[in-house]
């Protein structure tokens, strides 16, 4: 039987990792690839990005991949456009399981749990790094001197609703405020 060429040049054979031992891995794209990445991505730049970590053997046929990922990311503002670096630096975890159970269910819940996969003949620990990032990104970067100040809008003649009229305990503790002073109570 011809060995299956590998999916990608960062891909581990998992018929050829050792059970007995911890096989580490440190991923450190280079410049074209970051620019590639930044580009799929619709980031401004991507200055820095690595993943290092290991695999190792679980009970029965799984395998657990435990890393930390590294990135700077630049992102445009999502009140200015102004360009926002951020630092990106956290613990990645992955479980390969032998037998991972797919629920065929027309509607599934999806659980809490997504750092199971199933286990196939290859590990990927560059997907697993693109996947990571993609996790790990502000969803709306802000650059410190973004303000959106406040937009008041009503039908002429009548009173706007402002950010203090929606918020209902404002004037509940008002009202414990003057119970509690028997003061203001006595007329």
């Amino acid at each position: 039987m011809a060995k299956q060429p590998s999916p990608s040049p960062h891909a581990l054979r998992v018929s050829e990792l050792n059970q007995n031992t911890v096989t580490p891995f440190a991923l450190r794209p280079d410049a074209a690839t970051l620019k590639a990445l930044a580009t799929e991505l619709d980031l401004m730049g991507l200055r820095k990005l690595s993943l290092v970590g290991d695999i190792r053997a679980q009970a029965g046929r799984d395998w657990r991949l435990t890393a930390k990922l590294g990135a700077t990311v630049v992102q445009p503002c999502a009140v200015t456009l102004d360009p926002v670096t951020t630092r990106i630096d956290v613990p990645v975890s992955r479980q390969f399981l032998a037998h991972f159970e797919h629920d065929t269910a027309p509607e599934v819940e999806m659980g809490d749990d997504d750092s199971t996969e199933p286990l196939g003949a290859w590990i990927e620990p560059h997907h697993v790094m693109i996947e990571a990032l993609v996790l790990a990104l502000p969803l709306y970067p802000r650059s410190t001197d973004a303000d959106l100040g406040e937009q008041v809008y009503a039908e002429p003649g009548v009173t706007p609703m402002r950010d203090e009229d929606a918020r209902p305990f404002a004037g509940l503790a008002g009202l414990r405020d003057q119970l509690s002073d028997p003061k203001k109570t006595d007329g």
